[in-house]
Formats: C-alpha cells, structure tokens, sequence
C-alpha cells in the first residue's frame, strides 16, 4: 500500500459511521491529509462523512479541495455513465 492509499477512504454501501471511524484513524494515525471518495448513490453519504468528520470529531479540519466527474463503466457489454466525487480535508 503505498502512501497515496493510506489516506484514501472509499465509501460504500457500509453504514455511514464506519466511514468516519476510517477517516478519524488516518487522523489519529498522523496523516495531514485525508481523500474521501464515492461514486453514484455513496456520493451523499460521503458529503455527510465529512460533515460529521469536521463538526463533531475535528473541529479543526478543512477541506482542502473537491474534485468531480463521471466514469464510465462497462457492465455486461453495456456503457454506463457513473458520477464520482473525491473530497480532500486536511489539518
């Protein structure tokens, strides 16, 4: 695992707590920087992680930058296109 990926929370269909626990531990860890990303429908629960990440457990975090996109995903022969966010919070 290198650097890049050990400050990257990936958000899913798991409920949204474990999600904060996950970025509060690469705080904890030392990490300055945390990434949060989500595609489709996790992209809401992302944007609460965060929220509750900055307004309960650190007060002090900023977020840093918010990146957004489409990607487009090849299931069963057929394209489909899948939003996508990434949000940064640093210390």
């Amino acid at each position: 695992m290198t650097e890049k990926d050990e400050n990257m929370v990936f958000v899913g269909k798991k409920p949204t707590m474990s999600y904060v626990l996950a970025v509060v531990t690469q705080l904890g860890k030392g990490q300055n920087e945390v990434r949060i990303k989500a595609r489709g429908q996790s992209i809401s629960k992302a944007v609460d992680v965060v929220e509750i990440v900055r307004n309960k457990f650190a007060l002090d975090l900023k977020v840093a930058n918010i990146s957004i996109g489409t990607d487009v995903l090849e299931i069963e022969k057929e394209k489909i296109n899948v939003s996508r966010i990434e949000i940064t919070v640093r210390k």
